[in-house]
């Protein structure tokens, strides 16, 4: 949505380059054992050649800021608003203002066009891409930015993969802001759009040739705050300063049933959501339903809304959302992929639990069933994260930019080094001998700065920027060894996910930075994956939920704390068997819960979560 208003550790000088192939998490076993493992995989290499596992926010080369005085913090990265296709068996991909677009062969792999979509009736002029719609008729992809004017064109191409691009209308006369397309199974085209909080989303019929509207647009929904307690604006649900704005549709039909997604209430809030509209025709009428099927309220990527669903080539669905950070500016935001699906009785749900730990790609999983009859996602690969809160060293540190911050599973602080130049580090310490499977590292924005000569360049993308950094493992902190070495990487890597061919045993990775594209070495999220090879956590004890009596919308949940847990997933929903959503806490044992349904029965159960797995679930209770 856009709208108005210490001291240095020694390395080893050489070192074979790992390599092995992706394999399962390794059982516990013996310290001899595991320590003779370890140094067996020194022989292999062991960055994975084709990665089968991606980890949100996704990598991609996120522009930044097209104004450099955009916030006082200056320059950063930020867009919102995607849209994914699948298109001649291809994922293309649109979001906010990135002068391009993306394709992939894979959902891993995202290789970015530069396109400048100029108006051909006004040479020169750049219609900015805000909020795009994307849709296919026939064998033609159609984009349309967001629009209040009526001098915007509507462009199409056959291949947008080699930037071959025609309008196909000069100038759509009705325009559109968060404007979406649908191409209904009888070829009939529509639009919805909307960004306001004051006025509903709407919906019209457009005549496929000449994209002229068909009738006039009609009310698909106006938000119910009142009741709704997820849609409140704020960081808090606590309706302050604004009203809550309803945005970002997009439509998916299943089963003859049309669901029509919105986005709210706020694209800066954690609570940043898609909701979801039911009927039986594209137009409506639809019902609400209670719950968003889009939304992550806690963990390291938070907020999930303005978003599109799609169909991979096996045609099992997942979502494309927008999450939030928005430190340096309200409009700081990265992307997120989910897994999505419908359940028997054709309830739509988006499974964002876990849903910033490793999961596995399509093509990992090409005829499996996606999810299991308790709505588990499959793509889920089960390791977890190593080092929430571990203890962390580092080469310096500026002002009050702490090392903890890089580890404490909030992509809103950051560590960051007094410099960025090659040789500054950070290590984390995972407490014990562990299995490592995965490796993300989340570069935070520090100082960023261009020459002034380069300002037509980055104004909105980062042409040829490149990070470039070694990974260490050790089992002692005092022999390291190279576990990734991306010293020659050439690409820009913000959110970088390396899943390792083969897991190593470790207690200590260490991240050296080799270059920086511009500012310091500032990381956000230094996050190990794996399993911490001990005991599940247990299960969570004393779980209550306390609704209250005069705002049914909110509740006071709390639980007795588990010794051997660092976090906890609290499931819920209106139906006993259908809890799709979730939010993890961390180190705490209470939540203010203020998104239910005011007309609705809720039920919860919980369950508590280490570096070694899951516990099992608590009974499920009811809440009136």
């Amino acid at each position: 949505m856009i709208f108005m208003r210490s001291s240095s550790v020694l390395l080893p000088s050489s070192l074979a380059t790992l390599r092995s192939r992706f394999c399962s998490i390794f059982s516990k076993c013996g310290s001899l054992i595991l320590l003779f493992t370890f140094h067996l995989s020194l022989l292999t290499t062991s960055v994975s050649a084709q990665q089968k596992t991606y980890c949100n926010p996704i990598n991609i080369d996120y522009g930044y800021t097209p104004i450099p005085n955009f916030s006082q913090w200056g320059r950063h990265r930020a867009t919102a608003d995607p849209v994914i296709v699948l298109y001649k068996n291809d994922y293309y991909l649109f979001s906010t203002n990135q002068w391009g677009y993306w394709w992939s062969s894979d959902m891993l792999n995202w290789n970015f066009v530069a396109k400048k979509f100029l108006r051909p009736w006004n040479t020169g002029t750049y219609d900015e891409l805000c909020a795009p719609a994307v849709g296919i008729i026939g064998d033609t992809m159609i984009v349309f930015g967001s629009t209040y004017t009526s001098k915007f064109t509507i462009w199409m191409s056959t291949n947008p993969k080699a930037n071959q691009w025609k309008p196909l209308v000069d100038s759509f006369e009705i325009g559109g802001w968060d404007p979406s397309f649908f191409t209904d199974d009888d070829g009939r085209l529509y639009m919805y759009n909307g960004s306001s909080n004051r006025f509903p989303m709407y919906g019209v019929e457009l005549n496929r040739k000449t994209m002229d509207p068909i009738g006039t647009r009609k009310e698909m929904y106006l938000l119910e705050h009142w009741r709704f307690g997820w849609q409140r604006f704020g960081e808090y649900m606590d309706n302050t300063f604004l009203d809550p704005f309803i945005e970002g549709s997009h439509m998916t039909k299943y089963k003859n049933k049309y669901y029509l997604q919105y986005g709210a209430p706020g694209t800066e809030f954690s609570g940043y959501a898609d909701g979801l509209l039911v009927g039986d025709d594209p137009l409506g009428p639809f019902e609400a339903q209670s719950d968003p099927v889009s939304y992550k309220l806690g963990g390291f990527v938070r907020g999930a809304g303005h978003g599109a669903t799609f169909q991979d080539r096996y045609k099992h669905y997942w979502h494309i959302s927008t999450t939030v950070i928005s430190v340096k500016n309200t409009f700081e935001r990265r992307l997120g992929i989910w897994p999505t699906g419908f359940d028997k009785d054709d309830k739509m749900f988006c499974n964002t639990t876990f849903g910033d730990y490793p999961h596995y790609l399509p093509d990992a999983i090409p005829g499996g069933s996606d999810y299991g009859t308790d709505g588990k996602s499959k793509y889920f690969t089960g390791w977890m994260l190593l080092n929430f809160n571990k203890p962390v060293q580092v080469s310096s540190t500026l002002g009050g930019y702490v090392p903890n911050h890089a580890v404490d599973e909030l992509a809103k602080t950051y560590w960051s080094a007094a410099t960025g130049n090659s040789g500054e580090w950070i290590q984390t310490d995972l407490g014990t001998l562990s299995t490592v499977n995965a490796i993300q590292i989340n570069y935070a924005d520090q100082d960023v700065s261009f020459p002034k000569e380069m300002d037509s360049i980055f104004l909105g993308k980062t042409i040829g920027l490149y990070h470039q950094y070694k990974l260490y493992s050790s089992i002692d902190g005092k022999k390291w060894n190279l576990l990734v070495d991306k010293s020659q990487n050439k690409k820009d890597v913000p959110h970088d996910y390396v899943e390792l061919e083969k897991p190593v045993q470790a207690r200590f990775i260490k991240l050296e930075n080799i270059h920086m594209p511009t500012g310091k070495f500032a990381i956000s999220g230094f996050r190990v994956f794996g399993n911490g090879n001990g005991a599940k956590p247990n299960a969570v004890e004393g779980f209550i939920v306390l609704r209250t009596e005069k705002d049914k919308r909110s509740a006071f949940i709390k639980w007795k704390p588990v010794d051997n847990a660092f976090a906890y997933n609290i499931y819920y929903g209106t139906h006993p068997d259908k809890l799709y959503t979730s939010i993890m806490v961390h180190a705490n044992n209470e939540y203010w819960m203020k998104s239910m349904d005011s007309q609705k029965t809720y039920y919860y159960c919980i369950e508590s979560i280490n570096e070694n797995g899951v516990s099992e679930r608590s009974k499920v209770i009811e809440v009136k």
